[in-house]
């Protein structure tokens, strides 16, 4: 597990296995928030699977499943409800963790310009450049 931190209070990884949580646990996280779909690959934990060993440990849990490339306009509000709702720090991920900072950058986009949006991806190792219309449309709205 790779983690990249964002913000003080939000990091995204690439897959969570239950072996990783202890860890995360002393890492201080609080909140994981799964955006992968079951079944994406060979040897991928079942996300309720996860969740009840997360929960066990006292994390907060969202499963907020997106295929590649679907950032449907519910995806996006789940996950600003969670971040919101849930404590922090959190955690997201996925495959790689470019769905979940997508889902992030996309989620604060009425609240940050599109730069430093850009920037915080970017410092975290994630070019988001292909998402600039997209950002500057949720500004607008």
């Amino acid at each position: 597990m790779d983690i990249k931190p964002v913000t003080a209070n939000f990091a995204v990884a690439d897959q969570v296995t239950t072996e990783d949580l202890p860890r995360l646990q002393a890492l201080g996280y609080r909140t994981l928030i799964c955006n992968r779909p079951d079944g994406e690959a060979a040897g991928q934990p079942a996300a309720e699977a996860l969740a009840e060993q997360a929960r066990a440990r006292g994390f907060a849990w969202e499963w907020i499943p997106i295929s590649s490339g679907q950032f449907t306009e519910g995806a996006i509000a789940r996950f600003d409800q969670a971040l919101q709702a849930h404590p922090q720090p959190a955690l997201a991920f996925c495959r790689s963790g470019t769905r979940s900072i997508t889902l992030w950058a996309l989620s604060q986009a009425s609240r940050q310009p599109v730069a430093k949006l850009l920037q915080q991806c970017a410092a975290a190792g994630y070019d988001m450049s292909a998402q600039v219309d997209a950002l500057a449309a949720r500004q607008r709205n």
